[in-house]
């Protein structure tokens, strides 16, 4: 037998089987599970491994029961099910890790609901217990037979499934910046991307100049969002490296000025260090360097005045207007190096 979904391979191929075939029934309906991520394969095996303890299923999909045959169990019979069923040896203390991990998405999704011996328990009372809802239950008792893909159509029919619940979720927290060049980018959630937005937003109109171009900026989930490289290669710039990469970078043709600005929301302010790393890597650039930190509030750039190098610039988005030069002969510029 061919293992589909990197279950143990220490395990019966009965076993594997049937943890298998609850993994597809959890994708069919719409839990989101990373199946590509192969250091989230042993969650997802739990998942479907607590799934199948509260159905009540070892063997055959017409064994399950749910809440309209009185079937319900608590945490710790779940992990004693599975233990006894599935060639496990989880620790009964880790009766939390059920409710917070392994049933947390099918419980939200309704699939599995919480009842039996203390309905009214708290949230996190071990005794309550958990059982298959009464569609969930009859859908699945048609799982491998001729009628199952014709049930899952009328289960999804009204339903709106988690995973376009939450990828909507997501969509919507994303922060939408437009470029000088009219180009949209999405940025994930988040205050350091919030902070980038605003850079894109105040500062570069403000102080970039007329002309100015974004021709780096990275995302803290995508690290390369925006990359004009054929535009960094002419500057003779450094090749990209993601521990080496400045938060954003900006260029002005017309003064031939390059801005290398830094987002601070938790770490990577232009020190002494910094400055020095990234003078060496642009030895050979074509343009004249701006060094920027960028802070959202004073009270954030107060945290981090005393690792600020000199000649470089602080831009704070709460006082869009102004910027703190740690200059030495004169004020915004490139300097001697």
């Amino acid at each position: 037998m061919t293992m589909k979904y990197l279950i143990r391979s220490n395990k019966s191929l009965q076993t594997i089987k049937i943890i298998e075939q609850a993994i597809d029934i959890i994708v069919a309906i719409g839990i989101p599970v990373p199946l590509e991520n192969k250091r989230k394969i042993r969650a997802i095996e739990k998942m479907a491994m607590s799934f199948l303890a509260v159905a009540g299923v070892t063997k055959n999909w017409k064994e399950t029961k749910g809440l309209s045959d009185s079937r319900f169990l608590t945490t710790r019979e779940i992990i004693n099910f599975v233990n006894a069923n599935f060639e496990e040896s989880i620790s009964s203390g880790s009766y939390d890790d059920v409710r917070r991990k392994d049933l947390e998405l099918l419980v939200l999704d309704g699939s599995i609901i919480k009842s039996g011996k203390n309905p009214n328990a708290a949230t996190n009372d071990p005794t309550r217990g958990y059982t298959l809802s009464p569609e969930f239950a009859g859908l699945i008792r048609k799982f491998g037979t001729k009628d199952w893909h014709i049930k899952l159509e009328e289960f999804l029919r009204d339903k709106v499934t988690l995973d376009k619940i939450l990828a909507r979720k997501r969509q919507l927290e994303k922060i939408s910046v437009s470029l000088p060049d009219g180009k949209i980018l999405e940025f994930s959630a988040g205050h350091h991307n919030l902070l980038q937005k605003q850079i894109i937003d105040e500062f570069l109109p403000r102080f970039g100049g007329e002309g100015c171009q974004v021709l780096y900026v990275g995302d803290t989930v995508n690290k390369f969002l925006h990359f004009e490289k054929e535009e960094l290669k002419k500057l003779n710039f450094f090749e990209l490296l993601r521990e080496e990469l400045p938060d954003i970078i900006a260029y002005n043709p017309r003064k031939n000025w390059l801005y290398l600005i830094e987002a601070v929301h938790s770490s990577g302010s232009i020190s002494e260090i910094r400055r020095f790393k990234l003078r060496k890597l642009t030895k050979d650039c074509k343009a004249e360097l701006i060094f920027v930190t960028a802070f959202l509030t004073k009270n954030k750039f107060r945290e981090y005045a005393t690792q600020i190098a000199w000649e470089t610039e602080v831009w704070i988005a709460e006082n869009p207007d102004h910027l703190i030069h740690f200059n030495g002969d004169k004020f915004l510029g490139p300097y001697d190096k």
